[in-house]
């Protein structure tokens, strides 16, 4: 395509079929969230191994994001992101065969592959701001995200009449909802695949390898590694705000579910506050996209740290049979990630160029995923030590390190101006 294109009717349609493939996606990845860790605890008959769901969801993910990244750097977003769900439904439809089969390596393996659809469905985020103009990248991330919102919401609060579907085919009812899953993940990634044309990442490097007159960078997938730029220290700072907030936020989020089964609330209430949750996680984001753009992403990554700390404490001191109180401590939760990840992810897209940019961005959130795999597997040891209390303090103090991060941050790109 020439340089010519109506890059905002292709901006447009390209947030369209994001948002349709998002709507799949939220739904996909709701299933791992809520029952992920009962379904492990139960085919183990042990609490210590509840976190190991989310660890392998996570390392799952952090495969994935890597080779989605290598992909899209290649062969653009609509083969990235459409193989990455692929892999996500195969993973959910494993996890099903392993309930029915009673198989715990099974079970794990399949949870391993089932990480695919997180991380493609988080990937998804950049598609649209490959064509986006620097003042409206907050809100292009927004818009992919806020569309995950309806079936991540919906997911959580099916999981009861999933359960009974199962039962009634003869698998266990915790495996359910990833019936839903294996669906969701496969409709996401048919719609990308179909529709995703033409495939914006691919479009922006012509564009940008046409306006700066360089042949070398012409070729789609034939850059000169000598010749690719570096992305800019920003893009380190946001994958800096994304892990610490993407650590706070799947620790607390990974035991909860446990916390409240312990203390007999049954599966609706489970439902309920994850459902809650993940529509704080993605709901505000057009909001949020709007106060990154406008407000700037150094305050917003700082009101992630605060917002996180708000959820550690109120987890903490919430009675464990108080419904509202764990429900406004998920809510907390959710908008502390949404804040960082639309603040991170703006980052890394404005210190980075389209020939650079999908292989920082697949590498960054493998980085994202590892964190989160590795608070999923300490999650449960510290709850296990401890209780959900220390745990949710200890998330909530650990999202404080963006502040003195961004601080650093701050003041070492006053240097360079300084200097230059």
């Amino acid at each position: 395509m020439s340089a010519e294109v109506d890059r905002a009717r292709v901006q447009r349609r390209t947030l369209t079929v994001v948002v349709l493939s998002q709507i799949l996606g939220g739904a996909g990845l709701a299933a791992g969230v809520t029952v992920g860790a009962l379904l492990a605890q139960d085919m183990l008959g042990s609490d210590s191994f509840a976190g190991v769901s989310a660890a392998l969801f996570t390392l799952g993910a952090a495969l994935t994001a890597y080779i989605v990244g290598r992909v899209t750097q290649r062969s653009g977003r609509r083969i990235g992101l459409s193989a990455g769900f692929a892999a996500g439904g195969a993973g959910a439809i494993g996890v099903v065969i392993a309930a029915v089969i009673d198989s715990p390596a099974l079970l794990f393996a399949s949870f391993l592959v089932y990480g695919a659809g997180t991380a493609t469905n988080l990937q998804a985020r950049y598609a649209g701001t490959d064509l986006a103009l620097p003042a409206v990248r907050g809100r292009a991330v927004s818009i992919a995200l806020v569309s995950t919102t309806a079936g991540a919401v919906a997911g959580p609060n099916l999981v009861q009449p999933l359960g009974e579907l199962a039962l009634g085919l003869g698998i266990p009812a915790l495996a359910g909802p990833f019936l839903l899953a294996a669906a969701a993940y496969l409709g996401a990634g048919a719609v990308l695949f179909v529709l995703l044309r033409p495939d914006p990442f691919v479009l922006a490097r012509e564009l940008a390898a046409g306006a700066a007159a360089e042949a070398s960078n012409s070729a789609v997938g034939q850059e000169d590694a000598s010749t690719v730029p570096r992305p800019g220290t920003g893009a380190y700072i946001g994958a800096a705000v994304m892990v610490l907030t993407q650590i706070a936020m799947v620790a607390i989020m990974t035991m909860t579910p446990v916390h409240m089964r312990a203390h007999d609330h049954d599966l609706g209430d489970i439902g309920l506050v994850i459902s809650v949750h993940i529509g704080a996680m993605y709901l505000p984001s057009l909001l949020t996209g709007a106060l990154v753009d406008r407000v700037g992403r150094t305050p917003m990554a700082i009101a992630a740290g605060v917002t996180l700390l708000a959820a550690g404490v109120t987890a903490a001191v919430a009675p464990a049979d108080d419904l509202a109180l764990l429900i406004v401590a998920l809510a907390l939760l959710g908008l502390g990630w949404n804040f960082g990840l639309i603040a991170g992810t703006a980052l890394v897209v404005d210190n980075t160029v389209p020939a650079n940019r999908a292989r920082v961005q697949g590498t960054l959130d493998v980085l994202i995923a590892l964190a989160g795999a590795g608070a999923g597997i300490m999650s449960s040891i510290v709850m296990a030590g401890t209780s959900f209390a220390t745990l949710s303090l200890a998330g909530g103090v650990l999202a404080l390190l963006l502040i003195p991060v961004l601080i650093w941050a701050h003041a070492a790109d006053r240097r360079v101006s300084l200097r230059s």
